[in-house]
């Protein structure tokens, strides 16, 4: 009978060792969001704009309370005989907690968009924040500059949830 007794408590204080190494080492986390993202493509001298909706999925591994890595695959959209076939873009982002429950946050990055008519690459950053609904889900909206370049910019803001695993 001890060696019973003896194994059950090993095994709960296995196990109660494990459940509190879990919850003190929580990083790295990954993350998979998707967003509703509104474009718009804004040629400089005086021509129209373009502009619509589209999708964006996101991704990204955060380090700390305070570093993340994050991926951008976005598309979808038409205005003015333009397309936006795809967007992907990899970005370092710098997180600043308010609250335990809401973050703000900054991503700088490189990013390739393609239109129907060209493909271009470019140094991007934006700025954003999120609001915890649950322990794993989040709300986040985002400001983007994808591309800036002497002939135009293209900007999205995008609002979506976010899934922590």
């Amino acid at each position: 009978m001890k060696p019973l007794i003896l194994s059950a408590v090993l095994l709960s204080v296995g196990a109660f060792a494990a459940s509190a190494q879990a919850q003190w080492s929580s990083y790295p986390e990954s993350y998979l969001g998707g967003d509703a993202m509104w474009w718009e493509l804004d040629p400089d001298g005086g021509a129209p704009s373009a502009d619509d909706i589209g999708l964006r999925l996101r991704g990204g591994a955060q380090f700390n309370e305070l570093f993340a890595v994050e991926g951008h695959l976005g598309t979808g959209g038409s205005d003015r005989g333009v397309d936006l076939d795809y967007l992907v873009g990899a970005y370092a982002k710098g997180i600043v907690p308010i609250a335990p429950e809401l973050r703000v946050y900054g991503l700088v990055g490189v990013t390739e968009v393609d239109f129907d008519v060209e493909s271009e690459s470019d140094f991007s950053y934006g700025l954003g924040g999120e609001f915890d609904m649950t322990p794993n889900l989040s709300l986040g909206a985002d400001y983007m500059r994808y591309l800036d370049n002497s002939d135009y910019t293209f900007d999205a803001a995008s609002v979506g949830l976010r899934l922590r695993f």
